[in-house]
């Protein structure tokens, strides 16, 4: 091969920047107000400067607990999913690579060596004849030119894939990441009610003991009794109930983690475990682009329109190139003489006269973009309704608690006028007994509405896109990528 000819080779593939096909894309309006709300129960009096937090906080800021901080960082390390999320951006990576080389020509080099023996009555001299050819080449084996974009179309098919997927991982992060928390705060909770329930058998054991003494001596009755033997039995079964929960918290939260969580690491209770920072997105709702199944919906999207690019090709000829160049002698020893060079160049061209699948995959492309804004559309919907969501029950949770904690402190303070009465015969045991099981009510109920405000405060993390972190690093790889 000449320099003509090699010049020429190069040009060509200085050319394969040729024509894309993909549309120009443009992001779809969000379907949703271009505010949070923020008027009403959802402000809960304050003003709008008030619920303007900042939102680039990183997870160990939003959950300062220690034991906390390192039950996740155990589980970011060992949890299988999220381990199965990263291998599947390195998956989308490689094959993102692999569309990516098929824009630039496979050069390859080949050796042969062949010997044949022709007999004598087949030779056209009349004699048998031994022919040995030995070749080194080297070339390009079908390369197809990249005129109209279709190979450019499918690289940017992979590259909206991969960084799809990285998105994925960054969901399965956050998810991971509140998930554990939320189960961190269930054992507490689950934790809290089983002292509880300890407390009140020792109460209850101690009133049935005293009731027991009176009923021997005949002061008290057996009604009396049998009602007091009632409340240890309901403590019994509560013990058993809650080490269950306990039990199966543990598991659920050693599942996570992907070993077992050291017991030191344990909470004792909710009051064991530091308050959680609480967080607000501000005012404006583009807050939620930064989703990960937002974003990861708009890579899908541009997938859609990168399969228009490629439904778009297919109109027009493919044309591939072969080319070979090294050397051929019948002799080994004169395989590298002057003499011996040889070369090739073949190109191949194809292009659609009639084929009704073109059509039909370009009209399936088109359904499928607009399937895919559909769903992007949706996405962004469902973030508007959680986050909205979790705002409502943040404001509401808090006037729940404050107003149980007040039903407590009643409660408390109906039972000891009870007890009271009761010892000085004032009044009956069945009114100690209604005040004790009201107490203990309103107290569970307590610590379940303590735990739903600290899982709304999870969630609430969740739905606004998880670790600022993570968002950046997506960010910084999709930039490096496309640079690339």
């Amino acid at each position: 091969m000449n320099k003509t000819q090699i010049l020429s080779l190069v040009g060509i593939i200085l050319f394969l920047n040729g024509c894309a096909m993909i549309p120009k894309y443009t992001r779809p309006e969000s379907p949703i107000p271009t505010v949070l709300p923020s008027e009403g129960a959802y402000m809960d009096g304050r003003s709008p400067e008030e619920v303007r937090s900042v939102t680039g906080l990183r997870w160990h800021e939003i959950f300062p607990d220690k034991n906390l901080q390192t039950v996740i960082e155990i589980s970011l390390a060992n949890n299988r999913d999220l381990r199965i999320a990263v291998l599947n951006v390195e998956r989308a990576r490689s094959l993102y690579g692999v569309k990516k080389a098929e824009l630039f020509p496979a050069v390859s080099v080949s050796g042969a060596v062949s010997k044949s023996r022709i007999p004598a009555d087949l030779s056209t001299t009349g004699e048998a004849l031994i022919y040995e050819e030995d070749s080194v080449d080297l070339g390009i084996t079908s390369w197809e030119i990249d005129l109209f974009g279709r190979i450019r179309s499918l690289k940017d098919q992979a590259l909206q894939e991969y960084l799809g997927s990285e998105q994925a991982q960054r969901g399965a992060q956050t998810a991971l990441i509140s998930e554990v928390a939320r189960v961190y705060l269930t054992l507490a909770a689950d934790l809290e009610n089983l002292k509880l329930a300890r407390s009140a058998l020792e109460t209850q054991r101690s009133v049935y003991g005293l009731i027991r003494q009176q009923y021997d001596k005949g002061i008290a009755n057996e009604a009396d009794l049998r009602r007091s033997q009632t409340q240890v039995d309901a403590a019994n079964r509560d013990i058993a109930f809650y080490t269950q929960l306990v039990t199966q918290d543990q598991n659920a939260l050693n599942l996570l983690a992907g070993c077992s969580v050291p017991e030191d690491l344990l909470p004792s209770g909710l009051t064991s475990v530091s308050p959680l920072k609480d967080i607000s997105p501000g005012l404006s709702s583009e807050v939620l682009l930064r989703r990960p199944d937002i974003m990861a919906a708009e890579h899908q999207l541009k997938v859609a329109y990168a399969l228009i690019g490629v439904a778009r090709a297919a109109f027009f000829p493919r044309i591939s190139l072969t080319t070979v160049t090294g050397t051929a002698s019948y002799e080994l020893s004169s395989l590298f003489s002057p003499g011996a060079k040889a070369w090739g160049l073949a190109s191949q061209a194809a292009m659609p006269i009639f084929d009704t699948r073109t059509f039909a995959a370009y009209r399936v492309s088109e359904a499928t973009r607009k399937i895919s804004i559909a769903q992007y559309e949706k996405t962004i919907q469902t973030a508007f309704r959680e986050v909205s969501d979790a705002l409502i029950a943040r404001e509401m949770v808090n006037k729940q608690v404050a107003a149980q904690e007040s039903i407590v402190n009643s409660a408390q303070k109906i039972y000891e006028l009870s007890d009271q009465r009761y010892t000085q015969g004032i009044d009956s045991y069945l009114s100690v007994l209604d005040a004790q099981r009201s107490l203990y009510a309103a107290q569970q109920a307590l610590t379940s509405l303590r735990l739903a405000k600290l899982v709304n405060q999870v969630r609430l993390y969740a739905v606004l896109g998880g670790d600022a972190e993570s968002q950046d690093t997506a960010s910084n790889t999709s930039r490096q990528v496309h640079r690339k």
